[in-house]
């Protein structure tokens, strides 16, 4: 499919071509489905929401619930109030959920529409039912990535929801960045394994990733609740992962509610891990325990194991930057060659970051945000590489280059499964990113090498 890829690369800047990135209401819509009982609701256009909630359900193989307002022509020209104040009585008559989080799409930015006005209205009319919640998030599509989309809706929970009583609870808040449902749920219970006491926000473990009880649940038990978020203006201070997913709504709990926050990786690999193991630790005042270090134990005896496959390996990594930086990490951490590290979403302090990592032995790497995968796999033509890793849309990389070694690694996943249940960060994470690229390569050898060397130990 992608054969015919040129290796002469030349800068464009007014197109794209298989961008690295999907629009905001993806990401907003993710997190917004991370609070117990909320319905998502995309300001905008059908054909809009239906590819949201197509991309999302094959990504989790879940069932991924939202609803529209639904514009035509008419609500394109005079403003999609009224599409709104009917969409909202019907979702609170019919489903009756505790949250309704609203996002916009392109065309409701670009004719300008007022949510805040909206909501005030539905109010004033008397139509939104006792203790139900309104919230928003501004997610045009035509800025920023799905993980722009992800940290403003996230964002508009703490804006919406928490409050300040000012009696500090002896809790921490976690905003755990853009991860898949086993990720969220590794992340809890690291910070559970060390004692801390914990409000996490948005949480989708226990909504994607739900056991089959042969019923239909509109709204299954997990998400955070409304009176959690709310507690979180009260908590003593706030650890966001990722800096594009969480520092928005880290920033915002500060700002409101005066609650400190700091920042961190998200925790992918060996360092990004000590580091996330070593804040919940020094917040939550707790000493790290035995299981955990042995853990770790098992990581670094694996990564001693499999280093004569990984050894200095040429790696081209793309996704998103929240992802990708804890990553090259990591490689670095495996003495692998990240070579080409790219994502689409805007942000020149990821190269920076990136750069930083790499050092002076990475001096001859390309790394590019806002970067689409058409150069990265010019760029690999030019000079390949010995694996790849990326959402599913590397498959056809790695294909037109011979089947190189593929990892899939990010969002979206759509051609695989299971995902959603096993997670890639924390220390068994990083064990399972481990077996996932040296089989890659193995795999190559088996299929490449000569007949005299086919053996059942390598």
């Amino acid at each position: 499919m992608l054969n015919a890829t040129t290796a002469e690369h030349t800068e464009r800047k007014a197109l794209r071509i298989n961008p690295a990135k999907t629009c905001q209401p993806i990401g907003a819509l993710y997190a917004a489905l991370g609070i117990h009982k909320c319905l998502p609701h995309s300001h905008g256009s059908q054909g809009c929401c239906a590819y949201h909630r197509s991309q999302l359900t094959r990504h989790f193989k879940e069932p991924v619930m939202a609803t529209t307002s639904s514009f035509t022509e008419g609500a394109s020209v005079f403003g999609g109030l009224s599409n709104m104040t009917q969409a909202l009585t019907n979702i609170f008559g019919i489903y009756q959920p505790d949250v309704v989080a609203v996002h916009t799409t392109c065309l409701s930015e670009v004719i300008g529409d007022d949510i805040p006005m909206m909501f005030k209205k539905f109010r004033e009319d008397g139509k939104l039912p006792e203790g139900a919640q309104l919230i928003h998030a501004n997610t045009p599509s035509f800025k920023g990535s799905h993980v722009t989309g992800f940290a403003n809706m996230t964002a508009a929970m703490a804006r919406y929801l928490s409050e300040r009583s000012g009696e500090v609870r002896d809790q921490l808040n976690l905003i755990p960045g853009y991860l898949d449902p086993a990720d969220m749920r590794e992340v809890k219970r690291l910070a559970t394994e060390i004692g801390a006491r914990f409000v996490m926000f948005p949480d989708t473990s226990d909504v994607l990733d739900t056991p089959q009880v042969g019923r239909f649940e509109m709204y299954p038990k997990g998400g955070a609740t409304v009176a959690q978020i709310r507690s979180a203006g009260d908590s003593f201070a706030t650890l966001g992962l990722g800096f594009w997913a969480s520092e928005a709504a880290a920033k915002e709990l500060e700002s409101k509610c005066e609650v400190p926050y700091e920042m961190g990786e998200l925790p992918i690999g060996l360092g990004a891990t000590d580091a996330f193991v070593d804040a919940i630790r020094r917040l939550a005042a707790k000493s790290v325990p035995a299981n955990i270090e042995r853990e770790r134990g098992q990581l670094i005896d694996l990564m001693s194991d499999m280093s004569q496959y990984l050894h200095r390996k040429r790696v081209a990594v793309f996704g998103d930057p929240d992802h990708v930086i804890p990553l090259v990490r990591f490689l670095v951490e495996l003495d692998m060659r990240p070579a080409y590290v790219v994502t689409g979403t805007p942000g020149k302090a990821f190269e920076e970051n990136v750069r930083q990592l790499l050092g002076p032995a990475g001096a001859d790497a390309k790394v590019k945000a806002y970067e689409d995968l058409f150069s990265l796999h010019q760029w690999m033509k030019a000079e390949p590489v010995d694996l790849l890793i990326g959402n599913t849309y590397g498959k056809y990389i790695a294909r037109a280059e011979g089947n190189l070694p593929f990892v899939r690694f990010g969002f979206p996943i759509l051609d695989r499964v299971a995902h959603r249940y096993f997670p890639t960060v924390g220390y068994r994470g990083a064990m399972r990113l481990i077996a996932a690229m040296t089989d890659a390569l193995l795999d190559q050898k088996d299929r490449e090498c000569p007949e005299e060397f086919f053996e059942l130990v390598q």
